[in-house]
């Protein structure tokens, strides 16, 4: 089968103007040089050149040979520096939930971007479950990933802390531990990390929602909200994003539910260029701001006693 290496002897043969430069050139010996150069007219079934006493010319099938031979052996010398570049550069993949690419990723890619204009990145929205799927099976080479994470099979940094609230219809009471739990939680799909906290905190009630209605955008679950169909959990970070966020009460959940750290994950032991830029960018403080990731304290809320 033919291989660069092959193609590399030919190369040589033509350009240094016979076996026995080439061979210098090589480091190898003339009989090894004569062998592959028969070897792939062998193969090709074609003579690669013509043959008058020791001088070789090249042959019709040599000259077109010669061609792919020449661009075969640069984009592999391209590609080997590539590999070595440390600069990130070329595709990057990367996943994320619907939350983190709508609120905190548009300042950190457009920085990214301005930084590394030789990176093509792409972006793809899923839940942490389906995001570290398509990691482990090459689809995507990293993601931010609400927490937990399996030790064992990822890589991760702390990107972010959310801080996730309660929201309920405007004119509805306060939600305290003594009091009665929501008749209907607004939630997204299985997996969401939001729902599992919201899940998590009627479960430590002893309940149950009566009712779980099943959106597909924050847009669609503050409206519903706002509409009085019932509660639901998000980061404080997406309702501060609402021009109109003062149409919900807001709950501060207890301590115990409060805050869920995202994490930037890829395979264990395949980090990249790519990856190690956008650590930087993301451990990077806020452009007029402090160190802390967090959200702003609360805007508003009703008191909600710590669960025990």
């Amino acid at each position: 089968m033919m291989d660069l290496r092959d193609l590399e002897i030919f190369h040589a043969v033509v350009t240094e103007g016979g076996v026995t430069r080439a061979a210098e050139k090589l480091c190898r010996v003339q009989s090894n040089v004569t062998t592959r150069v028969k070897q792939l007219e062998a193969e090709l079934e074609r003579p690669l050149f013509l043959r008058e006493g020791k001088k070789l010319h090249l042959a019709p099938a040599g000259r077109v040979l010669f061609d792919y031979a020449s661009r075969l052996l640069d984009l592999a010398e391209e590609a080997r520096q590539a590999v070595r570049d440390p600069r990130p550069r070329g595709l990057f993949r990367l996943g994320a939930m619907e939350s983190t690419a709508a609120v905190r990723l548009p300042a950190p890619l457009t920085e990214f971007y301005r930084r590394h204009p030789e990176v093509e990145l792409h972006l793809r929205t899923g839940n942490p479950t389906q995001s570290c799927t398509a990691i482990l099976s090459g689809e995507i080479d990293a993601a931010l990933v609400a927490e937990p994470v399996l030790e064992n099979r990822f890589d991760h940094v702390e990107a972010f802390v959310e801080r996730l609230v309660m929201i309920a219809p405007p004119d509805s009471a306060p939600i305290d531990a003594g009091g009665p739990v929501p008749d209907t939680a607004i939630v997204f799909e299985n997996g969401c990390p939001h729902r599992r906290q919201l899940e998590a905190w009627y479960a430590a009630r002893g309940d149950m929602p009566a009712k779980s209605i099943e959106l597909g955008s924050y847009h669609a679950m503050f409206g519903s909200v706002v509409a009085g169909m019932g509660v639901a959990v998000m980061p404080e970070s997406v309702l501060q994003a609402f021009p109109e966020n003062d149409r919900v009460a807001v709950n501060p959940l207890p301590e115990a539910f409060r805050e869920l750290r995202t994490l930037l994950v890829w395979r264990k032991g395949a980090s990249s260029p790519s990856i190690g830029a956008l650590i930087d960018i993301l451990q990077e403080p806020p452009a007029g701001k402090g160190a802390s990731q967090r959200p702003a304290p609360h805007r508003r809320g009703n008191a909600l006693a710590k669960s025990s």
